[in-house]
């Protein structure tokens, strides 16, 4: 009896385990079962997330999704930073195109203005013919350099060092009245015209800083530019300054005054300072603006 039970067993055996087999894929398919195989990883949760534009508030401390990095990004450890490119190799990971990696490259910090040389300035034994003027000249020429040594900017219809700067004709304006003249113009157009009245104006024509136009030429006449700017007013003289003579180190013309991007040695300032006297711009001017010109130069009336 023993021996025909065994084989009637093995026979239920083989029957029953081809059932036994079919079940584990099916629960897997269904969900049902419960495989550590089958549940996503919290990695591959992530990697999903990011390649659908999704960020989880745990997976938002792994990418720059502001334009300005707060403080922890701005801490970041570049081995900190490589760490977290590997976990997310997708394209979708990497920051936004706008968004900036660093506070220093941030597009959402406005550009600085390109760098300006500090306003310069001189003493008077620097100056050739200063010592050859006369006590009001040299006293004018004081005045204007000391104004060169106050740090003051350009600042457009101030006449009042008070204000921080000045413009061109408020220099002129704020140095002639504190000399003690009367009836000074205001602006550039008018202190031409206060000179022509005197018949102390020179006109120049020539291009040339060595012409016999400027023979003329001495320490405390105002020199005047047209097309500076474009102006309505009549006679169109938009910039003014005061020569200051010949340095004695250069030989090179200079004067003072006030101006957004004259140069002195070449160098670009910006505000209240000693500038080189070109008569000739050194840059042409852009299509469609008036082109800048050096027009003449006058004694100042009543000195």
């Amino acid at each position: 009896m023993s021996t025909i039970i065994r084989p009637a067993t093995a026979l239920a055996l083989l029957l029953a385990l081809p059932w036994a087999l079919m079940a584990e894929p099916q629960d897997a398919d269904t969900g049902a079962a419960s495989s550590p195989a089958a549940s996503p990883s919290p990695a591959h949760l992530h990697k999903h997330h990011h390649l659908y534009g999704y960020t989880s508030p745990q997976a938002s401390a792994d990418i720059t999704a502001s334009p300005v990095p707060s403080p922890q990004h701005a801490h970041h450890h570049p081995a900190e930073s490589a760490g977290s490119a590997d976990q997310s190799p997708t394209p979708a990971a990497s920051p936004p195109s706008d968004a900036s990696p660093t506070p220093d490259a941030s597009a959402a910090t406005p550009r600085p203005r390109p760098s300006i040389a500090p306003d310069a300035s001189l003493d008077t034994d620097q100056l050739q013919e200063f010592p050859e003027q006369s006590p009001q000249i040299r006293s004018l020429i004081e005045s204007a350099l000391a104004l060169t040594r106050q740090n003051l900017t350009y600042t457009f219809s101030s006449a009042d060092p008070a204000n921080g700067g000045m413009d061109c004709s408020g220099f002129i304006y704020y140095v002639l009245t504190q000399a003690g003249l009367k009836d000074v113009p205001r602006d550039a157009s008018g202190q031409y015209s206060w000179v022509r009245r005197a018949e102390n104006f020179r006109a120049v024509i020539s291009r040339r800083l060595d012409g016999f136009e400027l023979d003329e030429l001495k320490p405390g006449d105002l020199l005047f530019w047209s097309g500076t700017y474009k102006t309505d007013r009549d006679p169109p003289v938009t910039h003014i300054m005061i020569y200051l003579g010949r340095e004695k180190d250069t030989g090179d013309r200079v004067m003072a005054g006030s101006s957004d991007g004259r140069t002195y040695h070449g160098i670009e300032r910006w505000g209240v300072s000693v500038f080189d006297f070109k008569a000739v711009p050194a840059t042409s001017p852009a299509p469609g603006h008036p082109a800048p010109r050096f027009i003449g130069y006058g004694s100042i009336p009543g000195l």
